[in-house]
C-alpha cells in the first residue's frame, strides 16, 4: 500500500512537512503520484531518508544534501568525491590539531619575546601578531590577557603579556572559542607549564573521534543505499 509522509516522518523522528521539503530538495528520490494526486512513497524513500540522516550526522547537512542530490541525479561518482573531500578535511583537522598542540608547547616553553623596557602598546603588539587592535581588547575583556597600564592609562604589554597574546592568537586561529581559552590560560599561568595545552587538545581529539565514527556509519549507510536494487 506504500508509505505516507507521516509514516516516513515517524520513522525518522521529523515532521511530515520536512519529508516533503526533503523530496522537493532532491534529498529523496522522485515520488510518483496516485490518481488522486497524492505522493506515493515506498521503502526506497525510507532508505534514502535514513541514509540522509546518517550523512548529516557524519558529514554535516550541507554535505549530506549535496551527496544525496548527486546520487539521485545519476552521478554517484560526484557523491563519492564529496565523501572523499569530507574525510580529507577531517584528516587535515586532526593534523592541524596536533600541529597546534606542538606549536603551543613550543611557544610556552620558549623564552618570552624581547620587547622595549616600557612594553608594547596595543597597536604595536597587534602588528607583531598580525591581528587587529580590537582583537586584543576583546581578549583582555574576556580575561585572556592581563596587561599593565602606564601613568597615562594606556595598556602596556610586557614580555609575558606578549607571550600570552601569542598563545591566545594561536588558539583562536585553531577556532577555539573565547570561553574555552580562558581556563586554558588560567591553568597555564598557575602551573607555568604546557600541560594546560595538552589537556586542551583532549576534548577536540574526542570530538574528532566521535565524528570519525559518525562518518564511518554514514559511509556504510550510503554504500547500502547505492547497492540496493531500488537505487
Amino acid at each position: 500500500m506504500g508509505l505516507r509522509p507521516v509514516d516516513l516522518a515517524r520513522a525518522a523522528g521529523i515532521s511530515a512537512q520536512q519529508v516533503r521539503n526533503y523530496l522537493d530538495a532532491g534529498v529523496l528520490p522522485p515520488a510518483e503520484r496516485s490518481p488522486a494526486g497524492y505522493r506515493r512513497f515506498d521503502d526506497r524513500h525510507r532508505q534514502a531518508l535514513t541514509t540522509y540522516r546518517a550523512l548529516g550526522r557524519g558529514y554535516g547537512w550541507d554535505a549530506a544534501k549535496a551527496i544525496m542530490r548527486a546520487v539521485h541525479a545519476g552521478s554517484p561518482d560526484v557523491a563519492l568525491a564529496r565523501v572523499d573531500a569530507e574525510h580529507a578535511a577531517a584528516h587535515e583537522q586532526r593534523l592541524a590539531l596536533r600541529a597546534t598542540a606542538e606549536a603551543l608547547e613550543a611557544v610556552a616553553g620558549h623564552p618570552p619575546d624581547t620587547v622595549p623596557r616600557a612594553g608594547l602598546r596595543v597597536g604595536e603588539l597587534a602588528a607583531r601578531l598580525g591581528v587587529r587592535p580590537s582583537a586584543l581588547r576583546v581578549w583582555e575583556a574576556a580575561g585572556l590577557l592581563l596587561p599593565g597600564r602606564d601613568t597615562d592609562g594606556y595598556r602596556r604589554f610586557g614580555p609575558t603579556d606578549v607571550r600570552d597574546a601569542r598563545l591566545v592568537a594561536m588558539l583562536r586561529q585553531s577556532r577555539y572559542p573565547l570561553p574555552s581559552i580562558k581556563p586554558i590560560m588560567d591553568e597555564f599561568r598557575s602551573s607555568g607549564g604546557a600541560e594546560a595545552f595538552r589537556a586542551a587538545g583532549t576534548p577536540r581529539e574526542a570530538d574528532l573521534g566521535r565524528r570519525a565514527r559518525a562518518m564511518l556509519e554514514a559511509a556504510a549507510a550510503l554504500h547500502g543505499y547505492l547497492v540496493s536494487p531500488a537505487s
